[in-house]
């Protein structure tokens, strides 16, 4: 009976140790399978589970690669824009081999064979508008497509602080992400100070010239002619905004007729028409070009004023506001460009270097 007993006993211990054993490994887990993922809400209100860890990732458009190649570079798995031999001069080697994967901008197409081998944890689609139920519904059918969270971000760039601190914080940056919105918010708030006050007869009169012929632009409010906004320039173009990648088309009449004290225009690498305005008799009789004002826009590695519209516009806010305002907003551009690229493009550039960026862009430097 003693024996009976103890043995019912002795099992009855063993049967709890293997029952406390399966569960704590169930426990363990679960408590595993949950530190392995988290669930957000991206800035479209998106509910999203994603890796507790970010090691790889992909943007759909250069506006949301710019500000990871600003924030973590080497969590990078390619170019959403094919960088030519000149960009790349401004860009640190190491990176120089990350293929090009294409991006959805301007009807373009993303390789999604090759995205697919690279293995992103996930995908940022950053633009300025992320709220609205196009680029919601684009995000999901990528995401359905691809099985890789696709993260909407808001990219207006009155919202830079709060994508950077939202990217920053997922991909593990959140230093990094700090210093560089506390560098945005510092240099909207300086020159939106230094330029909102000048008077309407006192601003700049501004063409902005796109395209090989320079008879495309963008009307004021549009989003690809924001920096010259923000600046208080005084943007001449009176035409209908596109949507889109803009560029509306005008004629030279209208030029002729709108007469800018100022243009700015891409330059020939670009496929732009700053050569062709300063020379051809078309042009000669603008105010800009008699007085020597039209301005080839900084372009490397990605251009200052807006395409991509990302956060290399706010470079060109200073740059712009010191251009068409010398005696208004004053600032050592040399340094800043230098200061710039280390920040936001991990590249330490010369004295020199910094003046070749500037030759042509209307700001004499010493």
């Amino acid at each position: 009976m003693i024996k009976t007993r103890n043995f019912a006993i002795a099992f009855l211990l063993i049967l709890s140790v293997m029952i406390c054993t399966l569960f704590t490994g169930c426990r363990d887990k679960s408590v595993s399978q949950q530190s392995t993922t988290q669930t957000i809400t991206d800035h479209a209100g998106r509910a999203l589970t994603i890796p507790a860890q970010i090691n790889k990732c992909y943007y759909t458009s250069p506006l949301g690669m710019i500000m990871i190649y600003s924030l973590a570079p080497d969590k990078m798995v390619g170019w959403s824009m094919q960088l030519t031999d000149k960009e790349k001069k401004y860009i640190p080697d190491k990176y120089h081999s990350l293929p090009f994967l294409g991006g959805l901008q301007m009807n373009g197409k993303i390789n999604t064979e090759e995205l697919l081998k690279a293995k992103p944890d996930v995908i940022f689609a950053v633009g300025p508008d992320a709220l609205t139920d196009t680029t919601k519904s684009d995000a999901d059918k990528l995401q359905e497509q691809l099985n890789i969270p696709v993260i909407v971000v808001d990219g207006d760039i009155k919202s830079t602080e709060k994508a950077y601190t939202f990217i920053g914080r997922l991909l593990g940056v959140g230093d990094k992400a700090k210093e560089l919105a506390s560098y945005c918010n510092k240099t909207m708030n300086e020159v939106t100070e230094a330029t909102q006050a000048i008077p309407e007869e006192k601003r700049a009169k501004v063409y902005y010239a796109e395209g090989p012929k320079g008879l495309a632009t963008e009307p004021k409010g549009g989003s690809h002619a924001l920096v010259l906004d923000l600046v208080n320039g005084n943007n001449v173009a009176q035409v209908e905004a596109k949507g889109g990648s803009g560029m509306s088309s005008v004629s030279m009449e209208q030029v002729l007729k709108w007469n800018p004290d100022v243009i700015l225009a891409w330059g020939a690498d670009a496929g732009g028409a700053y050569d062709l305005i300063r020379t051809s008799q078309d042009w000669a009789n603008i105010n800009a070009v008699k007085n020597n004002k039209v301005y080839e826009i900084p372009n490397y590695p990605f251009n200052w004023f807006d395409r991509p519209p990302s956060v290399n516009r706010f470079l060109g806010l200073k740059w712009l506001a010191a251009t068409l305002y010398p005696d208004t907003y004053k600032v050592d551009m040399v340094s800043e460009v230098k200061n710039f690229y280390s920040l936001f493009y991990h590249v330490d550039l010369s004295d020199a270097d910094a003046r070749e960026l500037l030759k042509n862009s209307g700001l004499k430097v010493n």
